[in-house]
């Protein structure tokens, strides 16, 4: 790599590595007063599970701020890779999604809460978590696009067929890869058709829970999954993109946001308040856990394929 672009590269990391950890920290804060009882904009929150949630958001953020600091500190390189890529294919995959959401769902939060009676100053707790949860979602990334570049160039770069070895995988990654993109299209559909209005397997009694909250939400994961089955298939066939760079990301953030946000709202306190029936909930929220696992282990296989490729050249 030329000397001024690892200089760029360093500078990049280290500006927004630093501006991560401290654009989380106000969250993390937060998330530690309402853990223990403190500030709390409403009595449900003051919910033993409620508080169990407060509590494991606030470690995703001390997680957050350290992988931060590793993305620009000169020990983050020596980490073990698992250490760095299990954490981080989480935080895209929720951050990811949500900073494109924001804009819309902050405010809309902010209003309902009002509706429903939170405390006053709830406006302000909402607003520092907003702009932690922006700040992190556009500095983050930006720091791992930098430290993976140093540490693993054929992560995100060169053309999608870098050609075989012996002893790849290709056969087993088209098998999976199809299953998974099946699925990913199938949610996709349902999600999509869901927040279009499409009542199908929707407990009519419960049409009128269907907010503006409820709507985007679904509509993200529905284009995340398809967006991903795309991702997936041009890996898998290596046809549809000469960069490998554009499948790559599309592949990783839907398979971190499928697997993480389906995981939270499962054990979120108000997962049997959603307006599915029963059955169609527990079998979309199932299935995008599951296909965001499949393609995590594709994700796994092609990199592990390509890297051997690279280097033999």
């Amino acid at each position: 790599m030329p000397i001024k672009t690892a200089e760029r590269l360093m500078k990049m990391r280290k500006v927004c590595g630093y501006g991560a950890a401290i654009a989380v920290t106000p969250y993390l804060l937060i998330k530690i007063a309402w853990t223990f009882g403190f500030f709390l904009p409403t009595e449900q929150m003051g919910e033993t599970s409620w508080r169990g949630i407060n509590a494991a958001t606030a470690v995703i953020a001390a997680v957050g701020i350290l992988l931060s600091l590793a993305f620009c500190r000169p020990w983050g390189e020596r980490l073990p890779a698992w250490m760095v890529a299990l954490p981080v294919w989480l935080g895209t995959g929720l951050l990811v999604p949500l900073l494109l959401l924001a804009p819309v769902l902050g405010p809309a939060a902010m209003a309902q809460d009002q509706e429903a009676g939170a405390a006053g100053f709830w406006i302000y707790e909402q607003i520092f978590v907003m702009v932690s949860l922006v700040g992190v979602g556009i500095c983050l990334p930006l720091a791992l696009a930098g430290y993976a570049m140093m540490r693993w160039p054929e992560a995100l770069g060169g053309p999608t067929d870098c050609g075989e070895m012996p002893g790849h995988t290709r056969q087993l990654q088209t098998t999976l890869g199809r299953i998974a993109a099946a699925g990913c299209m199938i949610l996709g559909a349902i999600k999509i058709f869901w927040a279009a209005g499409g009542t199908l397997g929707i407990n009519l009694d419960m049409l009128e829970s269907r907010d503006l909250w409820w709507h985007l939400l679904t509509l993200s994961t529905g284009g995340w999954a398809l967006v991903g089955a795309w991702g997936l298939l041009v890996l898998i066939t290596r046809r549809g993109s000469r960069s490998f760079l554009p499948p790559m990301a599309a592949a990783w953030i839907s398979s971190g946001m499928l697997f993480s946000y389906n995981l939270f709202s499962i054990i979120r306190p108000d997962f049997q308040s959603s307006p599915e029936y029963p059955l169609a909930r527990v079998l979309t929220t199932e299935m995008g856990i599951v296909l965001g696992m499949i393609m995590g282990i594709i994700l796994l296989l092609v990199l592990h394929d390509r890297r051997r490729a690279l280097r033999q050249e």
